[in-house]
Parts: structure tokens; C-alpha cells; sequence
């Protein structure tokens, strides 16, 4: 199977085009929406995990552009911004599913497994099965969303705060309480 990632985040692109490698789907990684549409084209993808914001650009905006290259193409939209709003525009735009980010290697593999069922099993038999948790932990969700707001911000932990529609030292005290490691979920 072949994947298509885009997104400007070259960090989190690399790390999930390397875990999803271990887990034996090839992708390759485009930054922009010229070269994702120009690499989607050449390599006609099973699937397209899509960033909501590129850059000055709209992830959303490659949704109808990648089903005319491949019509049983599956488009994942990932984002940090989630909304409803946003979500309701993905569906009708043709997105298959629409993910909050940071999603994981394994999520996407599941994803992917739901559709094909009788396809070819892509997962390397590591510890995740397929009714574990595809959600990221609420508290993981909860700090990246405090990061992008302190992005936003530059650091201002005032303002960042007022975005939040919280406190100042509540923000202080939740800054304080960086999340752990993940648990595995109780057998």
C-alpha cells in the first residue's frame, strides 16, 4: 500500500512516514499543495493523510483535487484546530475522515484496516490490537492545544490564557503539570 503525507510540520511528517514504514506502507511526504498534487499524480496513492492548514493554504482545499486523481483514494484530514465546523466542510468536500493531530501510525494503520478487512494485514504485530484506543488521551489533547495557544501567542501566557477563555494561574498550573508518558489501556 501507498500513502501520500502532507503537511508543512517537517518533523511530525518524517517521524510518521518513518513509523509508518516500520509498519510496511510506503509513503512519501510533500510540504505544499503543488507538490502534494504533483507527487499524488505520479504515484496515485491508496491513501492521503492531508493537514488541515499548509502554510498559507487550506488542506481542504486538496480534497477534491486528490479524489480527481484517484477516486477510491482515502483522504484522512488531520488537524490541531479541530472543529465541528471544519469537519462538516471535510465530509463534504469528500474526505474520508477527518483526525485530530497528533494522530498515530497506529490509528492510521487501524483506519485503513477498517476499510480492507480481507486486504493485506499492514500492521507489523506490534502491541496495539485492533480494539485499543484510536483516540490520543484527553490530557495529551489538552497540553498540545495549551502549546498552540502559547504558539499563537508567542509564549504570552496572559494572552494565551484569554484565547483559552481560562485563568492565568489556572494556565500556570496546568504549564506545571506537563503530561507523563502514555499508559496502556487497562486489560
Amino acid at each position: 500500500m501507498t500513502g501520500l503525507l502532507i503537511d508543512d510540520d517537517t518533523l511530525y511528517l518524517d517521524a510518521l512516514r518513518r513509523a509508518l514504514q516500520r509498519r510496511g506502507i510506503d509513503c512519501e511526504s510533500a510540504t505544499d499543495a503543488t507538490s502534494a498534487l504533483a507527487m499524488a499524480r505520479e504515484l496515485r496513492p491508496a491513501f492521503a493523510l492531508v493537514d488541515l492548514k499548509l502554510a498559507g493554504e487550506s488542506g481542504l482545499d486538496l480534497v477534491a483535487p486528490l479524489r480527481a486523481i484517484r477516486g477510491d483514494m482515502r483522504i484522512l484530514l488531520v488537524t490541531g484546530y479541530a472543529s465541528i465546523a471544519t469537519a462538516v466542510e471535510a465530509i463534504k468536500r469528500g474526505a474520508d475522515d477527518y483526525l485530530p493531530k497528533p494522530v498515530s501510525a497506529d490509528a492510521i494503520v487501524r483506519l485503513l484496516q477498517v476499510d480492507a478487512p480481507d486486504g493485506p494485514h499492514l500492521h507489523d504485530g506490534g502491541d496495539a490490537t485492533p480494539d485499543s484506543p484510536t483516540m490520543i488521551p484527553l490530557h495529551r489533547l489538552e497540553w498540545e492545544h495549551i502549546q498552540q495557544a502559547l504558539a499563537e501567542t508567542d509564549g504570552n501566557i496572559s494572552a494565551a490564557a484569554r484565547l483559552l477563555g481560562m485563568h492565568r494561574r489556572s494556565l500556570q498550573r496546568k504549564l506545571a503539570k506537563r503530561p507523563g508518558p502514555e499508559r496502556k489501556p487497562f486489560d
